[in-house]
């Protein structure tokens, strides 16, 4: 599968800021008709060694909703855009986009370690490669980049609204009892109870959504696989 190419990545500040402040209005923020029948799931996670600009990217798909593994994915690429919070898509995309394309299926939605809405600009990396791939996207982010929250309830499935502004932009989910909670934003073609429901149907007694989990051992395995001996890749072939 392949991303649809609607801009470069080698820019500017001013002209990443000037992409999101375009793409943010091409974002679909409703359930889209694929959501009725679903198959497959896929979860995209990314690493890279603190100071180094070897980044490591990693996709899993996933039956859904028994979550069985179908395939993983994976990709090494050097990245010279530099860390600023908010950009971070501009950093982490072109490998998770390489990854994607070693895939043989085409998943019916994905789950993005990042932020979907819940951004500055309304378009963080969920939002941003969901609208790339033209998916049904969804972002599941550890910590909040924005807004603010009231109590969420104890129990797995409590969640309270995301407030930034005067709009919700996503929810805070309980995944686990006495777990800290997770930031559920949309990134493309779902609406909000939709992802928070979809997020949930995913979770599987741990914090993170399995494929999110399953994910992020794969990028590890692959970071540490490389650090270890530099020309082995792991994950480089799907399986």
């Amino acid at each position: 599968m392949n991303a649809t190419p609607l801009h470069r990545w080698d820019v500017t500040y001013r002209e990443a800021v000037a992409i999101q402040e375009d793409l943010r209005g091409k974002l679909i923020l409703r359930d889209d008709g694929a959501l009725d029948s679903i198959r497959t799931v896929a979860g995209a996670d990314i690493s890279y060694e603190k100071g180094s600009d070897l980044f490591f990217a990693a996709v899993v798909l996933m039956d859904f909703p028994g979550l069985g593994l179908l395939e993983e994915a994976a990709c090494s690429a050097r990245v010279s855009f530099p860390y600023i919070p908010g950009l971070l898509t501009f950093r982490e995309g072109p490998p998770l986009l390489a990854a994607f394309a070693k895939l043989g299926q085409t998943p019916d939605f994905v789950l993005f370690d990042g932020q979907g809405i819940a951004h500055p600009r309304g378009i963080g990396l969920a939002a941003h490669l969901g609208l790339l791939l033209d998916l049904p996207a969804i972002g599941c982010a550890k910590s909040r980049l924005v807004g603010s929250y009231g109590p969420v309830g104890e129990k797995r499935g409590s969640h309270a609204a995301l407030i930034c502004g005067d709009r919700q932009v996503g929810a805070v989910v309980r995944t686990r009892e006495r777990t800290r909670p997770i930031f559920v934003s949309q990134g493309h073609r779902i609406a909000l109870p939709k992802a928070v429901t979809l997020v949930l149907s995913c979770c599987r007694g741990y914090r993170l959504p399995e494929p999110l989990r399953q994910a992020h051992l794969a990028v590890n395995r692959l970071r540490m696989g490389q650090v270890s001996a530099p020309h082995s890749d792991p994950l480089a072939k799907n399986r």
